[in-house]
């Protein structure tokens, strides 16, 4: 048996392994937040990857980390750049008060509220965590997200 020089396996292990860690669950991430302000708090998950990621039994939670808390399947299929919309404030008037077409997926009604010092998870189907955002603006310091 012939093995194969070193930087070669190097090679294929660096292009093989990140194939196996990422599956299309991983493509949805948090990518921007509100935790309070005058039209209502929000999280903004967005598709980053190239295939479309069906959201059905995906959940949210805050830093109680429990999966299947808030259900994000309503978002439905998520197209690859897409971006999805969960927020305390009623859909349709969420819309209204960020000027957002009726094909923006907005859920609304989320009380799971968000604080100034706390977590955003989103998890999959499996009720795998996905995504995580920690922050604290409140004792650590750093930029608000009031408003």
């Amino acid at each position: 048996m012939t093995s194969f020089p070193k930087r070669f396996t190097a090679w294929l292990c660096a292009l093989v392994l990140p194939t196996f860690a990422t599956g299309a669950h991983a493509e949805m991430r948090i990518t921007e937040y509100m935790y309070g302000g005058a039209n209502g708090e929000f999280v903004e998950f967005t598709n980053v990857g190239a295939a479309p990621v069906d959201m059905t039994g995906y959940s949210f939670d805050d830093d109680s980390e429990v999966p299947h808390t808030v259900d994000l399947g309503a978002f439905g299929t998520v197209a690859p750049g897409e971006s999805v919309i969960l927020t305390e404030t009623e859909a349709g008037a969420f819309r209204t008060a960020w000027s957002l077409c009726d094909a923006v997926k907005v859920i609304g009604g989320n009380s799971t509220n968000l604080g100034r010092a706390d977590e955003i998870n989103l998890f999959d189907a499996a009720g795998a965590l996905v995504d995580r955002l920690r922050y604290d603006d409140q004792t650590l310091g750093g930029p608000r997200a009031n408003g």
